[in-house]
């Protein structure tokens, strides 16, 4: 089981002072609208490799309905996906992989610690592990929501050619 210590103590950082708001993150990565699982950065640390943001749950979310009726709880796969964008974000704003796209490379040692309801804080820290450029990072994350971790794992990103993610008919006309 992955240990229960901070990638980085909440006292690091200050969730009132964002850095990047969902505008330049917005520069860095290219979800849109529901798809958009970070709300700003708070921290970024070079030197230690680290990135701290957020994602402010609300009642509005695109899987409150149906993921349980009556008794909402963020899906896992949701929170890792705040934790890709996250190392995504962090990725391409030092351009640590000299890719146009990161995509999802896998996943590893994920444990989901405690729910997360609409109305919660996801804070989301990611640690640079290993970076092979043009080839693939390794982040270790953890999701926080008032001091507890309630997700942890190790994930991987990897550089994705421009043109699978344009459609099929554009690519042709290129």
């Amino acid at each position: 089981m992955a240990p229960r210590e901070y990638i980085i103590h909440p006292s690091e950082y200050d969730l009132d002072r964002v850095i990047a708001d969902i505008h330049e993150i917005r520069r860095w990565n290219r979800q849109r609208f529901e798809m958009e699982q970070l709300t700003a950065i708070v921290h970024e640390d070079q030197s230690r490799g680290l990135c701290v943001g957020y994602k402010d749950t609300t009642a509005d979310e695109f899987w409150v309905r149906g993921h349980f009726p009556g008794v909402p709880l963020m899906p896992g796969v949701v929170m890792c996906e705040a934790a890709a964008q996250l190392s995504s974000y962090y990725t391409q704003r030092y351009n640590l992989l000299d890719a146009e796209v990161i995509g999802f490379g896998g996943l590893e040692e994920v444990r989901f610690r405690e729910p997360v309801r609409p109305g919660d804080r996801l804070v989301i820290a990611v640690e640079r592990i290993r970076v092979r450029p043009r080839a693939m990072i390794v982040c270790r994350f953890q999701g926080i929501v008032r001091d507890n971790i309630v997700v942890d794992g190790v994930i991987k990103g990897v550089p994705l050619p421009i043109g699978v993610l344009e459609p099929a008919d554009r690519a042709a006309a290129t």
